[in-house]
């Protein structure tokens, strides 16, 4: 049997200090609950139940589409594409999100210090592996480390545009990264693009590097998995004209006894 790796964080309420654009509220139904909800909607007693326990529920009363593990569309990153209407989410291939996986070491690098195409070809020349169409990129970072920090919004190393354009120039279409975003931190993004005179092209360059492209961000667990050798099943929640969708991310790694 092969061994499977959960690539997602769960999805929880948020932590105290989370900021409030940002926070997950979920209101949990006991199973008191659920049999006062039968006798409510049904007319029955509690007793009809074993051990009078109705229906366990839960209700998401907050959750943003990009607050927990998810698959960034390229509607995300802008409303047109190459100067078509940009796909959302629910518009995307489902072959892009069950394919061979290939992690990236880059655990090396500092928060604000973008992962360029050098360094990816240098990593994937250390590890023995040659790209092809459709490969899904996880860049390991051990940001996942601070999932739950108050300043997690602001760790990562980020990936240039040209790492970006580069990757997607060998055929892959989702690349991921176990930190808040796959750009830089959004304040250091921020005193660059207004040190520039707050231009276009600095300020999430790599989101908006006009290309077709998913994104996974928020992952964890990457340091667990080989370099390669093993598949990523990454599908988006159907999210009719959505941003982005939660993804269960899992890693299949064959057995190798």
């Amino acid at each position: 049997m092969p061994r499977f790796i959960d690539l997602s964080a769960p999805i929880a309420p948020s932590p105290p200090g989370t900021p409030e654009f940002m926070r997950i509220e979920i209101q949990y139904f006991d199973h008191k609950a659920g049999a006062q909800q039968a006798q409510a909607l049904l007319k029955i007693p509690p007793t009809v139940f074993r051990d009078q326990e109705g229906w366990a529920t839960e209700v998401i009363t907050r959750m943003g589409t990009h607050d927990v593990t998810h698959v960034d569309a390229p509607y995300h990153y802008n409303s047109t594409i190459q100067g078509q209407p940009a796909p959302t989410i629910d518009e995307l291939p489902l072959e892009w999100f069950f394919q061979d996986g290939v992690v990236l070491n880059m655990t090396h690098k500092a928060d604000g210090d973008p992962i360029t195409v050098e360094e990816i070809q240098q990593e994937l020349a250390r590890i023995g592996y040659t790209l092809k169409p459709l490969d899904i990129v996880l860049m390991y970072t051990g940001r996942d480390a601070f999932y739950n920090a108050p300043d997690y919004v602001f760790r990562g190393p980020g990936v240039t545009p040209e790492a970006t354009r580069w990757l997607y120039e060998q055929g892959v279409r989702v690349m991921g990264i176990d930190a808040w975003s796959w750009d830089e931190p959004l304040d250091r993004q921020a005193r660059k693009a207004m040190m520039a005179g707050g231009k276009p092209g600095i300020f999430w360059a790599a989101h908006q590097v006009d290309l077709p492209y998913a994104q996974i961000e928020r992952l964890v667990n990457l340091g667990q998995l080989p370099p390669y050798g093993f598949k990523v099943a990454c599908f988006p929640l159907k999210i009719q004209r959505g941003s982005a969708g939660p993804a269960r991310v899992v890693a299949i790694v064959p057995d190798e006894s």
